[in-house]
């Protein structure tokens, strides 16, 4: 190697040594959210500025200060750390009401706490300020009113669509003996009984409570098709954009009744952004989010909802007034529609295990689906 290689790789070499190393506390201070981290006696021993703010109180009275001294008596902030104590696992909450002298109303956040194994005793607690606890909340509902309607549906399937049968052909008879004038009348009666048939139909939908038939479906090949039929069809014109991790493991599901859930977010999607299709934008995205847990009403089951899809459209967003009955059947804002197709979504995620919520800002609407992935064998391998 030549003396002006050498010199050149040492200076580099010299840059490499030099640089200056990621302190831990610079980076947590630079996270949007809040972190504490505890002592054994539940002494705060860090806190980052997501914090400071959430707790308004500075790091410094922080650090001088104990966990009980800074919420409310009896907030079970307090019970979570000493469970995490004792399980020496990591625990999520959803829904934490967190009380405070500086708080002039409680918090709801989740909450996720962790042990330190290098220093025994220690808790890692990090919080976010989300509507996870009302979006279970909101799942019940909606399981709720899935069933009410599927009682309904049976009522109607039985006791409107026999009679329905009869009136169109007996429509269909006196048309054959009518003149033009009364036989316009005839036809208009077959194409009501026909539309209120199809009404039914689409009801009976959430009457089906047979357990559904599942395989590993790739949530991607999912996605591509619902993307293409869009684009072809009702979605013309807008951008959509797919931001994918490939990483990601099966769903166990049916592929068909996913197709048909995802094909109403991207149609409700599509319907937001309105006219202004040139202008219109749906992000179509997919990751891995460890950690969310959804406990199952009468049990002490805890199920995993690892992976996360999200459909983000730019329209104009949900009306305050409807956001929280978004997915209950027969609620809609838009014109000759029944406002079944959200409501038949969350019951196609529900059937699949998951969950799904929104998030609705200014020019920014996001569906949120969680599911479970597909259970792994005993070597390891996830099952054809």
């Amino acid at each position: 190697m030549s003396r002006r290689a050498t010199t050149a790789a040492t200076r580099i070499a010299a840059n490499v040594n030099t640089r200056r190393p990621i302190e831990h506390d610079l980076l947590l201070s630079a996270l949007p959210h809040p972190i504490l981290v505890l002592a054994d006696d539940n002494r705060i021993v860090f806190a980052n500025a997501a914090a400071e703010a959430f707790l308004s109180i500075g790091v410094a009275l922080l650090k001088r200060a104990k966990l009980d001294e800074v919420v409310a008596f009896g907030c079970p902030l307090l019970q979570l750390v000493d469970q995490v104590r004792t399980s020496g696992v990591t625990l999520n909450e959803y829904g934490v009401e967190i009380a405070s002298p500086k708080f002039q109303i409680p918090k709801l956040v989740d909450v996720y706490g962790g042990p330190m194994p290098e220093s025994p005793g220690y808790v890692v607690l990090m919080f976010q300020q989300r509507n996870m606890a009302q979006m279970i909340e909101r799942q019940l509902t909606h399981r709720a009113a899935a069933r009410s309607v599927s009682g309904l549906a049976s009522v109607l399937a039985h006791e409107i669509k026999n009679p329905l049968s009869g009136i169109r052909g007996a429509a269909q008879l006196l048309e054959q003996g009518l003149n033009d004038e009364d036989r316009a009348l005839s036809q208009l009666i077959c194409s009501e009984t026909d539309r209120i048939r199809n009404l039914v139909d689409r009801m009976e939908v959430f009457g089906d409570e047979r357990p559904l038939a599942k395989e590993p479906v790739n949530i991607h090949d999912v996605l591509d098709h619902v993307r293409r039929l869009c684009e072809s069809g009702f979605g013309r014109g807008v951008r959509f954009v797919a931001d994918y991790d490939p990483s990601l493991p099966p769903v166990p599901g049916n592929r068909d009744k996913l197709v048909q859930a995802m094909l109403n977010l991207v149609k409700n999607a599509v319907e937001a952004i309105g006219d202004n299709r040139t202008q219109g934008r749906i992000i179509i995205q997919t990751s891995f989010r460890p950690g969310v847990r959804l406990s199952v009403p009468g049990s002490d089951m805890r199920i995993s909802l690892p992976l996360m899809i999200q459909i983000e459209d730019n329209g104009g967003g949900v009306l305050d007034d409807i956001k929280e009955h978004l997915f209950d059947p027969f609620v809609t804002t838009k014109l000759n529609r029944t406002g079944l197709g959200l409501a038949l979504a969350a019951k196609i995620i529900n059937d699949h295990g998951g969950v799904i919520e929104l998030d609705n800002e200014p020019n920014r609407t996001i569906f949120r689906v969680l599911l479970p992935m597909q259970a792994r064998d005993r070597s390891g391998d996830t099952p054809e």
